[in-house]
């Protein structure tokens, strides 16, 4: 199976995916103002300890306590069944300092998960200083190269300490394991010279970004091209792998086509599906997935496959071929929990037991420890699958403010990137010199940025120029590219006010660094008006003075002369 990672790097997100014979495995979003905590250590304090449950709730400087449970407290190693351990009200108390690590994101109304068993991952091995124990990855399949990669390991840990040697040491010779070795330790002194230093709640170690880790974790031998579409950070990926691993070096490639890179490898698509909550069979069955807080349902129907045989055949075939596209959707949407398959009735038992051996062997595939439990006597196969951090759809989508939470729709943040790609596309052409384009009011306020910021950026990206508009009565995923062309005819339709103009607006708030000043919006365009700082919630008349590409200033009409 020939395997591509591809990465789409931008200002406000990047997305990762990973190829497998041409087709989107699995899929990695991460953006700056949406920080990654699992991994993340912590010096935290405890703020409640409750007996009837045997967990803690711990102040990590977040936003919500995160959950620490007593089994994930390293002081319980040792002999005895867990009936015999220490209850969790002998081993923390309110005001008590613990340095956790957080295991599971945030998600919903629940706080992160925590544990006290600290793991940091390197690129060839996990060191884990709680433990004295070598590990090797199951993945790697030779007896002779596992017992040699354990005993290599064996002789440079120093004692004390746990080791787990990942799937890419493999092949790996002990000088690399060493280095590797060496820089885990001295990561593991800084965090504990930390922990003595800070006062908590702090952070004493964050995980590294989105592009680092995937070539920590995912890139190895098995990767047949890397292909980026940034110069800087392609760059960065070869500076990184010198240090590594460069005999990858060559595996690295950077993207200079004029077709969007995700474009290009048909992965755009693949995500517009996997966001979707029915997905169509070659043979003309269907999925339909319904993700809830408590567990995901997968219910198979037939649909259009009526079968040429028998309705028996018909029903096998169609469960086998969900089988392999369910294990592959569950991978990509990166569903977690509980996971409940509702197969077509089937009255073979030989037929129940193919379909569960290809579920089974298709789940083998993903990295995430995840269990097929069997089929029950209503025919509904039990999945369980590590849930780490939030899916597909929880990081691209939010409830939908137009029915209530009953469906979803794209997140402010994902359209704005969507419309970014698409306004990319459109200034490549060389006889087009500016772009008017509008989109909801929410949108247009990310696309444009705190002072133009992101509009700025985007400019310099292009060399183009940009105008947005923004309108309360468009739907959160609509958007219209209302004219494109010269720069003169764009701006002259772009500007919703005109100098001398006189407007009735409603003033929504104060001025950030001059509060003697209001702030109005007009179609998403910025109104500053000179003395309205006290009106905040009043309709006022104002008279427009001075205008630019994103915001205008004005006077009260009253004060006008």
């Amino acid at each position: 199976m020939e395997q591509k990672i591809i990465v789409n790097y931008d200002h406000r997100e990047t997305r990762v995916a990973l190829l497998e014979d041409g087709r989107l495995a699995e899929i990695y979003i991460e953006r700056p103002l949406q920080q990654r905590m699992v991994g993340n250590v912590y010096k935290g304090l405890v703020e409640n300890v409750i007996p009837g449950m045997q967990a803690a709730f711990v102040n990590i400087g977040e936003e919500r306590n995160a959950f620490l449970y007593v089994d994930d407290i390293p002081q319980l190693r040792g002999e005895g069944s867990p009936s015999e351990r220490m209850p969790i009200q002998r081993l923390l108390h309110v005001g008590k300092e613990i340095m956790v690590q957080v295991m599971k994101e945030p998600f919903g109304s629940k706080g992160a998960r925590l544990t006290g068993n600290i793991s940091l991952p390197g690129r060839y091995l996990v060191l884990m200083p709680g433990l004295n124990y070598v590990g090797v990855s199951k993945r790697i399949s030779s007896q002779e190269e596992r017992e040699r990669l354990k005993k290599e390991t064996e002789r440079i840990k120093p004692e004390g300490v746990g080791v787990i040697v990942r799937t890419a040491a493999e092949g790996i010779d002990g000088e690399s394991l060493m280095n590797d070795l060496q820089f885990l330790l001295q990561l593991w002194e800084t965090t504990k010279e930390l922990y003595c230093r800070e006062k908590s709640p702090a952070l004493l170690h964050r995980d590294a970004a989105l592009i680092y880790r995937i070539i920590r974790d995912l890139f190895n031998d098995r990767i047949s091209q890397f292909i980026i579409d940034n110069e800087q950070e392609y760059v960065k990926v070869l500076e990184i792998l010198e240090m590594l691993s460069p005999q990858l070096k060559n595996r690295v490639f950077y993207y200079r086509n004029k077709e969007p890179i995700f474009e290009r490898f048909c992965i755009e698509e693949e995500i517009d599906r996997s966001l979707s909550r029915v997905v169509w069979l070659r043979c003309g069955g269907y999925l339909v997935f319904d993700e809830t807080e408590a567990l995901t349902v997968i219910d198979v129907n037939t649909g259009k496959h009526t079968g040429k045989v028998n309705l028996e055949e018909t029903i096998f075939k169609t469960n086998m071929e969900a089988a392999v596209e369910i294990a592959r959707q569950i991978r990509l949407r990166d569903i977690g929990g509980i996971i409940i398959v509702d197969l077509i009735d089937m009255n073979s038992p030989n037929h129940r037991q193919k379909v569960l051996e290809c579920l089974r062997e298709e789940m083998s595939r993903d990295r995430t420890k995840s269990q097929v439990l069997g089929i029950t006597n209503l025919g509904l196969v039990e999945i369980s699958r590590k849930k780490v951090r939030q899916g597909l759809s929880a990081n691209m989508q939010q409830p939908c403010s137009y029915c209530y939470g009953k469906g979803k729709v794209l997140s402010p943040e994902a359209v704005c990137s969507k419309v970014e790609r698409e306004l990319k596309k459109i200034l490549k052409d060389s006889k087009v010199e500016a772009v008017l384009v509008e989109m909801n009011s929410e949108v247009a306020a990310l696309m444009i940025g705190s002072g133009g910021l992101y509009l700025k950026k985007m400019e310099a990206e292009t060399g183009k120029n940009i105008f947005v508009r923004g309108s309360d009565n468009l739907h959160i995923e609509k958007y219209k590219i209302l004219m494109t062309g010269k720069l003169g005819e764009v701006e002259r339709h772009a500007l919703p006010v005109e100098e001398g103009g006189i407007y009735r607006v409603r003033v929504e708030e104060q001025h950030s660094s001059h509060p003697e000043r209001g702030i109005a919006r007009l179609h998403g365009y910025i109104l500053d008006i000179e003395g309205a700082g006290e009106m905040v919630g009043e309709e006022v008349l104002v008279v427009i003075k001075e205008t630019n590409r994103t915001s205008a200033k004005a006077v009260l009409w009253e004060k006008q002369g």
